[in-house]
């Protein structure tokens, strides 16, 4: 059994046929889908799915870096709100994304500082973005933790001295599609960490593993990272599924 704990199903991409794709997960062995949201647009669509599916879709809530404008705090608010009257495993997706547009750093910075407090509050994990932020992310996390931060960096592909200043904050690496790319070096990164530290995702529908990069990415294909790091760690691929499976357990509290 396996859980991939970055899945956006509830997008566009998968309206054609969703079902499918959610049975194929299911048929596949990942009986369990995470949610992160994106931002108030995507909320209906996601929470929708999770309906559809209590047993397998599980719904977070938070605001993407890259959805961050000028009206945040009003995005921040709905956010909020729902916490308070519905059930979210989970903050995000949230953090900081300098890849595509630096033009709302400062807001950015706000409104993820403010999505640390309401994981604080309400006891839940971060889903982290890092794209191009990394110092900007974790010096953010280093002066607010104070030993009650818990989460997952998502799309994890940094360097080993990365992997440490998340592992030492008591957050997990989140481990995708990248993994399987040829010229990515995460293997060997990942081959001098503890695999308790890592659980699987899949960002479907982007980051496709290789043999599908390319095409839509979807959940099932989450058995090819389990694969790839059964071959990293020379271990069987239930071993991979079992210590993945019961990390993400723990982490989102199911």
């Amino acid at each position: 059994m396996l859980i991939d704990t970055h899945t956006h199903l509830f997008l566009p991409e998968f309206n054609e046929d969703r079902t499918a794709v959610v049975d194929r997960a299911v048929e596949a062995g990942v009986i369990k889908m995470i949610l992160p949201n994106v931002d108030g647009s995507t909320v209906c669509g996601m929470l929708s799915l999770a309906d559809r599916y209590p047993d397998n879709c599980y719904p977070c809530i938070g605001l993407h870096p890259t959805s961050v404008r000028k009206d945040f705090q009003e995005e921040l608010e709905h956010v909020r709100n729902l916490l308070v009257s519905g059930k979210f495993y989970a903050i995000g997706e949230t953090g900081i994304d300098l890849y595509w547009d630096k033009s709302f750093l400062a807001e950015q910075t706000e409104a993820f500082r403010s999505q640390i407090i309401l994981a604080e509050t309400f006891h839940l994990p971060l889903i982290i973005h890092c794209r191009n932020s990394f110092e900007e992310i974790i010096s953010i996390i280093e002066k607010m933790n104070h030993g009650q931060l818990t989460g997952v960096f998502h799309s994890f592909a940094g360097d080993r001295g990365q992997a440490a200043r998340i592992i030492n904050n008591g957050f997990k690496l989140g481990i995708g599609g990248i993994v399987t790319y040829k010229n990515s070096g995460l293997d060997q990164v990942l081959a001098g960490i503890d695999i308790k530290h890592i659980v699987l995702e899949t960002d479907a529908p982007y980051l496709t593993p290789v043999p599908f990069r390319g095409k839509r990415n979807e959940s099932r294909y989450l058995t090819y990272m389990a694969g790839k790091l059964a071959e990293i760690y020379q271990i069987p691929v239930g071993e991979v599924a079992d210590t993945t499976t019961a990390t993400a357990r723990q982490l989102f509290n199911m």
